[in-house]
């Protein structure tokens, strides 16, 4: 599937860089739904400090993937450009399976509310069809 939005288009947006950047592309954008992906590699500069030998995604990387697609959404906005994305609370985060080397972890999600600059999202992650991560996020932009 063609990406909506490259890494390049990302990168404008948002001010995250390597190692911290966990958005690789968009396929799908609408006025309150995103579709991000997140490829994830061997290479990843936490493997090696997490779980050695068993490599896992960490789940706290997981859900700043899903925050990160959050942010692409809001600052694709002209009202939001050039302000600073930030959490501002996480509920109901789960995490249903792990996700390892050379899964393609494809982000869902939709906000729920939005009031001058604060706003709420549903967030899912899945791999392969199946859910491994959801949370509900709050934000801000400052």
């Amino acid at each position: 599937m063609k990406a909506e939005l490259s890494n390049g288009e990302i990168l404008k947006l948002l001010p995250h860089r390597y190692p911290f950047l966990l958005v690789d592309k968009i396929l799908e954008k609408e006025e309150n739904k995103i579709v991000g992906v997140k490829n994830v590699t061997l290479n990843e500069p936490f493997f090696p400090g997490h779980f050695p030998g068993h490599p896992v995604m960490p789940g706290v990387l997981i859900i700043e993937a899903m925050a990160q697609t959050v942010a692409v959404l809001m600052f694709s906005k002209e009202e939001y450009q050039g302000k600073l994305p930030l959490f501002a609370g996480i509920d109901k985060a789960r995490f249903k399976k792990p996700v390892y080397p050379g899964d393609q972890l494809i982000l869902k999600v939709e906000i729920l509310k939005m009031v001058r600059g604060i706003g709420k999202a549903r967030a899912e992650a899945y791999v392969d069809d199946s859910l491994v991560a959801s949370a509900e996020l709050m934000f801000t932009a400052i």
